[in-house]
């Protein structure tokens, strides 16, 4: 059927039949430029239209096709004249009737006239002042009188839908599809065949036409779930790719020659000698196979992964004693100021016995201080460097940079971790995250780094009593608050803004609140106020009288994410808790319980979505940062879950990394097999060549090597 060859795959959409310059434009805004993007945009849904049904079978909350006769039309106002409903009266062949009804489309008025034939697909719903079962707005097509159904490309079949663009329609783009489907010639399958025969897939040709023009025997439950042969074939192909060409990267990195770190020498007593306390086993273990890869000859690339509070920092200062003691600088990158300077200090903490010179360079800092610093840093007397962005800065050289450490790697692009690995001749890169991420979408976002988890806490922390208050409640939380400030303990306060806002009056603002909570609801107590806004010097006199307990209640938006560590405090309030992510609400929670007492969070919430339910419903079930993540993934997909294109994610169209995993598993070992059995040769050679065409455009990653 789909043979002739009118149009190459790269041809732009807009030569495409029926699509034209205009069009072409708005699709584009979808990510939709070629015909080879049309063929690869999945449907989101299919319906089985291939079953006319008669009227007299149609009951409200039925859906179905109906074959039927245009009786009589018309055109009239609703809701006082604020809406025009069009309407047909359908009429099938045992001369039953049913009324179609359209809202805000008096354009079909010249569209749908009496005598027409048409097929149509929808839900029968009930019109209680009518009195009588309707078909809502549903989908149609027009047929000529001795028309075949069974030929009609909406109806008479399975069909598949597709998520609108704008204001072109699923039924357009469904027509795009089809013409694309005709006007291409044999797809070139670069999948090996012998892994085709294996898992006994279609060949690329045949899965499009598969998942865009199902056979009427195609099990339905398969097509919607997408576990087709179509669906699975192509699933497989996006990771097969994806995982050919984190492999590869992966192995490029392990071969080049890197820093052989001696771990002898009373080395062992020098990190005896820095630790506040007895690791974790988690930790003893994070720190084995850290140790073990900067023993090695090449470069090491790993991703130290843990929940809040499990103790990364500590490894990775285990990690530094490493490097010092080699002879190396240090460097630790950070996304915020308040997070660096929290760094700061806890190194300075672990490394006074040791001696070594720890130096802290932001952006805040005056042009003196930063040049100052810049000659430590040269002159290798700053042996651990500390810093936000103002370190990737082209002026900022190490003498002899051995270890880079970069925290939270999803707020930095790839890019950014291969500049800092520029500052040094092979450094090793410990990447630290405190989100939680499972470890088959570690091994896809973070493929070309190994990966270490801490997922044992430190002993003596106790899990954080979660509770999900309605603002109307909000009363019991202050008196909850009140309650732990007397006994001594400290708590914080977090708002969505910094100041009111007229395009959010529903939320509530720091500043506003500050005044609230300072003046009315605690004005027995030392409140205080810290946001973004804020200047460092005075950020960090706040962060400082909280951190002595000078301040009782610390009302501030979420630049409180990261970075604060005050065992004291025991209460976590969240206000509009609703508008917060799943990540960040569990980081902010992580900021108590981190001494010994018990720790409390309240998630305080107005008129809840069926979305932010599902978050606030999670955090109050479980303080595990990893289920979390899970249940994150599933409610926003991997790419929101990482936010930009920046982060590495890559752009799949069929296969979903979570709900694929299985796929991902299989395509990944016959990704790492193929390299094995085909070094060198040349089906290699066209694989890379492929990987190289498609790589960045297909995945929307950076160089394959």
């Amino acid at each position: 059927m789909y043979t002739t060859a009118l149009v190459r795959l790269s041809s732009p959409l807009q030569y495409l039949k029926g699509v034209g310059p205009a069009l072409a434009e708005k699709l584009k805004a979808k990510g939709l430029e070629t015909v080879e993007d049309l063929l690869f945009y999945p449907p989101f849904r299919y319906e089985d239209r291939s079953k006319f049904l008669p009227i007299r079978h149609f009951r409200e909350g039925q859906s179905g096709a109906l074959l039927a006769i245009v009786a009589s039309t018309r055109t009239r106002t609703w809701r006082r004249g604020m809406q025009l409903l069009f309407e047909a009266e359908m009429q099938d062949e045992q001369g039953n009737k049913l009324l179609a009804r359209w809202y805000n489309a008096k354009y079909l008025a010249s569209e749908i006239v009496p005598g027409m034939r048409l097929a149509l697909f929808g839900k029968a719903e009930f019109d209680f002042q009518g009195g009588r079962v309707f078909l809502a707005h549903p989908d149609f097509e027009v047929l000529p009188e001795d028309g075949d159904p069974e030929l009609a490309l909406h109806m008479g079949r399975i069909v598949p839908v597709y998520e609108a663009v704008g204001k072109i329609s699923a039924k357009q783009i469904r027509r795009f599809v089809s013409g694309a489907l005709e006007a291409t010639g044999e797809l070139h399958d670069a999948l090996p065949p012998e892994t085709l025969r294996r898992f006994e897939m279609p060949g690329l040709g045949q899965a499009i036409v598969d998942v865009h023009d199902p056979v009427p025997e195609s099990s339905l439950e398969a097509l919607n779930t997408r576990r087709s042969a179509g669906h699975r074939r192509l699933i497989f192909e996006e990771f097969f790719w994806l995982e050919l060409g984190l492999l590869r990267k992966q192995r490029e990195v392990k071969r080049a020659v890197g820093i052989a770190f001696d771990l002898g020498g009373g080395l062992r007593e020098k990190v005896k000698q820095m630790l506040p306390f007895k690791p974790t086993g988690a930790q003893k273990r994070a720190l084995k196979e850290i140790a073990d890869d900067m023993a090695r000859p090449h470069p090491m690339n790993r991703l130290l992964q843990g929940d809040v509070g499990s103790g990364k920092t500590l490894v990775a200062a285990e990690a530094a004693v490493i490097a010092v003691e080699n002879g190396y600088q240090v460097a630790l990158l950070a996304p915020t100021e308040i997070l660096a300077t929290q760094h700061y200090l806890s190194m300075q903490k672990f490394f006074r016995r040791l001696g070594y010179n720890v130096a802290l360079m932001v952006g805040s800092q005056t042009p003196r201080e930063k040049e100052a610093i810049k000659k430590l840093i040269a002159g290798g007397q700053a042996q651990i460097v500390v810093g936000t962005h103002a370190l990737l800065e082209k002026n900022v050289e190490f003498q002899k940079l051995g270890l880079a450490i970069i925290d939270e790697q999803h707020r930095f692009g790839v890019l950014q971790r291969l500049f800092l690995r520029q500052k040094g001749p092979a450094p090793d890169v410990l990447v630290m995250t405190a989100t939680p991420i499972p470890r088959t979408l570690a091994l896809t976002i973070y493929g070309d780094l190994d990966v270490s988890v801490i997922d044992e806490m430190p002993p003596g922390r106790k899990p954080i009593a979660t509770r999900h208050v309605a603002h109307g409640a909000a009363k019991t939380v202050w008196e909850a608050v009140r309650k732990e400030v007397a006994a001594g303990r400290q708590a914080y306060i977090v708002y969505p803004l910094v100041d009111d806002s007229e395009h959010s009056p529903d939320l509530k603002s720091a500043q506003k609140m500050f005044e609230m909570h300072a003046g009315k609801i605690f004005p027995d107590f030392e409140v205080g106020l810290l946001h973004g806004q804020m200047g460092a010097t005075e950020k960090d006199s706040v962060m400082l009288r909280f951190k002595e307990r000078q301040v009782n209640v610390l009302v501030a938006t979420t630049v409180v994410e990261v970075g604060l560590d005050v065992p004291n405090a025991t209460v976590m309030v969240i206000e509009n808790a609703e508008k917060f992510g799943l990540a960040q609400l569990h980081q902010l929670r992580g900021r108590v319980g981190r001494g010994a007492d018990a720790s409390f969070c309240y998630l305080i919430t107005g008129k809840l979505n069926e979305v932010s339910e599902l978050r606030i419903r999670a955090m109050v079930a479980t303080g595990d940062g990893f289920k979390l993540a899970e249940t994150d993934l599933e409610i926003r997909g991997p790419g929101e879950f990482f936010g930009t294109r920046q982060s590495g994610m890559p752009q799949l169209r069929f296969a979903h990394i979570l709900k694929d995993r299985d796929i991902l598993e299989m395509a990944r070992e016959e990704a790492r097999q193929f390299i094995e059995r085909e070094s060198g040769s040349p089906r290699m050679v066209e694989a890379v060549r492929y990987l190289e065409e498609n790589w960045q455009r297909r995945y929307g990653l950076a160089q394959v090597g």
